[in-house]
């Protein structure tokens, strides 16, 4: 009688589990640093063929193989490279429609001017999308409360209630920020009182934008504590670090029995993200979190002391899987911004050579001293436009060298400096599993939720080219199908309400594959 054969895994756990099979096959490269390209000689663990295609590859060619865009510039890639870059692309979640404008975001004319102050126009971006994504939250839950955990100077803060009307506590840990956010909110009351008029100042600048809606009298509370993802409901705040002005309060969601409320992080660092679905998977009272995570080098991973939670992996799918160990590096590089790089590439930026520069002056650092490896050098700015020689007088001294004891015009320096094509070549495949490791660290979160029975889904929220932490995480404890519906409208208004009005486009809600709705430097 033939077995019964296993049925297939779900399409979230077997994207998973495809991961990191790809992930292990390519661990040398997900483990590399390119500061060490000569120091260690990187460029000999490329296949050969690859090597072969690589060093005669021009930086547009380069952008044509991250991008995926058949239609680029001519080069003979080798098969198993082309296999490499597709299953690379394939399975990372979709980050948005590519083309369209390479502007950054311009002044939101959808943006009360008072909220247009101290924050730049990505931030603008951010805040107003995620802040309609929790305007839309709130409409489908009943909540009309929202905690923003890690709020830093208040922006998106300040536009939750100032701007749409949301009884906010904000929660920060750095208590000098908290107080900043203060200071910030009675700078726009003020402002409010001297003009006596809650509503747009002045005309519209188009005709066709909309002046923004009035804004409320009410602002966010401030609350100076760090989110202590341990504790239990009830006590979960521990005290600010550094402290400041902003005072201190226990639990600012309320407790068990009260009112609900959302929850949300923009750009929670680290831990702060995985803290925030714990607190939703075991506290009735948060009836849905909108998570946009960054800086996953700093999540915890095991081992760590008895009692002490690791921030990756959540799920209990992923950490089933052999190989799923991400290490400092491949967290690392989860952060850099491929869709930026590509756009240094198609333009043969001569930022591109910093990485060059970086590399050699680290092995002129471990020749003069063999006992520093990879030190922390202060990012030299405008590094692309020095001479090596004098990159490197400014970064010696920063790693406690004399420069005038290097030798920085070298045959050999020359010679490392003539292979920068062959850098640039090597950080880009880097940079190709750069969307995929932080495809796994957020799989891994919503694998963690689905797992306990919540809606949730991973949508790219922001312009991929503009803020590289695009996708958002947003689960409830009812159907998300009225709230991810609604994000096309408000991507259109955004698309329509620049100052002046820009060409791009506001990347849309993509499909995660199995699912049956729409969802989702140096």
């Amino acid at each position: 009688m033939a077995a019964t054969p296993h049925p297939a895994p779900p399409p979230e756990q077997q994207r998973a589990a495809d991961i990191i099979r790809l992930l292990s096959l390519y661990r040398p490269l997900l483990d590399a640093y390119v500061i060490d390209f000569f120091a260690e000689g990187l460029w000999a663990r490329l296949p050969p063929p690859w090597q072969a295609a690589l060093a005669t590859a021009s930086p547009p060619q380069l952008a044509s193989l991250l991008g995926g865009r058949p239609g680029g510039p001519g080069a003979t890639w080798p098969l198993s490279l082309l296999a490499f870059a597709a299953a690379a692309r394939a399975l990372a979640f979709p980050r948005g429609r590519p083309g369209g404008s390479p502007r950054p975001p311009t002044q939101s004319a959808r943006l009360h001017p008072l909220l247009r102050r101290h924050v730049k126009p990505k931030k603008q971006h951010e805040i107003r999308r995620l802040g309609k994504l929790l305007q839309r939250l709130s409409q489908a839950t009943g909540c009309d409360r929202v905690v923003d955990v890690g709020a830093g100077q208040g922006h998106l803060s300040r536009f939750l209630a100032f701007g749409l009307g949301l009884s906010v506590t904000a929660v920060e840990g750095d208590g000098r920020l908290a107080g900043a956010a203060e200071r910030f909110d009675r700078e726009l009351l003020r402002e409010l009182e001297k003009t006596g008029a809650p509503g747009n100042e002045g005309p519209p600048r188009h005709r066709q934008n909309r002046p923004p809606p009035p804004l409320s009298r009410r602002g966010p509370r401030h609350v100076a504590g760090r989110l202590d993802p341990g504790a239990p409901w009830g006590e979960f705040l521990l005290p600010p670090d550094p402290p400041g002005g902003a005072p201190v309060a226990r639990n600012p969601l309320g407790g068990p029995g009260g009112d609900g409320v959302l929850v949300t992080g923009l750009h929670a660092c680290g831990d702060l993200s995985p803290a925030l679905l714990r607190h939703f998977a075991r506290s009735p009272a948060v009836a849905a979190v909108a998570s946009v995570a960054c800086c996953h080098m700093k999540l915890s991973t095991s081992p760590q002391p008895p009692g002490c939670l690791v921030g990756y992996p959540l799920s209990s799918w992923v950490a089933g899987l052999p190989g799923h160990e991400l290490s400092y590096r491949a967290r690392e590089g989860a952060c850099h911004a491929l869709e930026e790089y590509v756009g240094r590439l198609d333009g043969e930026s001569g930022s591109l050579r910093a990485h060059c520069y970086r590399a050699v002056l680290e092995t002129l650092i471990r020749a003069a001293d063999p006992g520093k490896k990879r030190p922390g050098v202060q990012t030299v700015k405008k590094a692309h436009a020095l001479s090596f020689p004098q990159y490197a007088r400014l970064g010696l001294p920063r790693v406690g060298l004399d420069p005038a004891a290097v030798p920085l015009d070298s045959e050999a320096v020359g010679a490392m400096l003539e292979q920068q094509h062959k850098v640039v070549a090597f950080f880009s495949l880097t940079l190709l599993l750069a969307p995929l490791v932080e495809t796994l660290i957020l799989l891994d979160r919503l694998l963690y939720l689905r797992e306990r029975g919540f809606q949730c889904a991973l949508v790219p929220l922001f312009d991929p080219r503009f803020s590289p932490r695009n996708l958002v995480l947003v689960a409830a404890r009812t159907p998300l199908g009225a709230v991810l519906s609604g994000l096309d409208e408000d991507s259109d208004e955004d698309e329509d309400a620049a100052e002046p009005p820009g060409e791009g486009q506001s990347p849309p809600r993509l499909p995660l594959p199995g699912a049956n709705r729409n969802k989702t430097g140096i």
